[in-house]
């Protein structure tokens, strides 16, 4: 699963974009953010969700090849009777959606999948899209017109072949309903890596954009705690990059209390190492040791305050 390191990483990266000048809101920045972050981790997932679609359609073409044998003489046999029209369309509707389904496919494979990775998200995840709306629509329609064949009973040993075929393509798209949703089948187990990488990806957006709320929502103060530390303090002097950084292990250190200021020290200076500049993980140790020393200090001070005010009350 989603790891702190990865959480906070993505916090000082989402951050730092909704901090620079001119930037957009962090609300309407969000979208676009996630989709830049998780790009290789998309491709990996869309990848595993092609190759399980491709695996399990095995067999299906032979199946549409006898359901486009089996098709005239079922749609004869509804035509001929005025008051069957609609059963008639609607077989022709299902031949016309499991073409589109075949099509489908058919775009899918023609996908290069050594290209980079925004390339194949932009394309893989429309045409995945794609083939799972045909599939739904494919099996609606599919069980419509197997109802409606019930209250034909005379007719039922003339259409039992079509019907026959359209209830094997059924089991097909059974299947294919449980890689469109991997987390509704957890006993099978072909589908764990489907399941684990929506999973990551699921939690590591969660996860961040509740700790990236909780910092944005708390930055004057936090900013206020850092003026009082930093001689001639303003936000904008201050490399945005470790601006961020400071902010975050601040919040933490002010209001994360299963999180020991020393980790988040720690943490902070990794952080700045990565991703700052080469003084950045001293200026950033530094700041943040002042910031732990007042925060326990203002600790320790209050009770002696209550005890005070006590005192004088009384």
């Amino acid at each position: 699963m989603v790891s702190r390191r990865q959480i906070r990483e993505a916090v000082v990266q989402f951050l730092y974009c909704s901090d620079l000048e001119g930037g957009a809101d962090p609300a309407s920045l969000r979208e676009p953010f996630w989709q830049f972050v998780t790009e290789s981790d998309r491709r990996a997932l869309l990848l595993a969700t092609w190759k399980t679609v491709h695996h399990l359609s095995l067999g299906r073409e032979a199946r549409h090849v006898e359901f486009l044998k089996r098709l005239p003489p079922a749609s004869a046999i509804l035509r001929a009777r005025p008051d069957l029209e609609r059963m008639a369309d609607l077989l022709d509707r299902i031949a016309d959606l499991e073409d589109k389904w075949t099509g489908q496919l058919v775009t899918l494979s023609r996908i290069p999948t050594d290209d980079h990775d925004d390339a194949i998200s932009r394309r893989f995840s429309p045409a995945l899209a794609d083939l799972f709306k045909i599939d739904r629509d494919l099996s609606a329609s599919r069980r419509r017109f197997l109802e409606g064949l019930e209250d034909l009973p005379a007719l039922k040993v003339q259409l039992d072949p079509v019907a026959g075929t359209l209830r094997r393509l059924e089991r097909i798209t059974e299947r294919i309903k449980m890689v469109e949703e991997p987390e509704k089948f957890p006993e099978h187990m072909e589908l764990e890596k489907i399941r684990e990488s929506k999973a990551a990806i699921d939690a590591l957006r969660s996860e961040t954009d509740k700790l990236a709320d909780s910092v944005i929502g708390e930055k004057d103060a936090i900013d206020a705690r850092l003026a009082a530390v930093v001689e001639n303090f303003s936000p904008e002097r201050i490399d945005p990059v470790d601006r961020a950084i400071l902010r975050l292990a601040t919040w933490e250190i002010l209001h994360s209390p299963e999180v020991p200021a020393a980790v988040a020290i720690d943490e902070a200076i990794e952080l700045a190492k990565r991703f700052g500049t080469t003084d950045s993980g001293r200026f950033v140790n530094g700041i943040l040791d002042r910031i732990a020393k007042d925060n326990d200090k203002s600790k320790e001070a209050s009770p002696v305050r209550e005890e005070v005010s006590t005192e004088q009350a009384s």
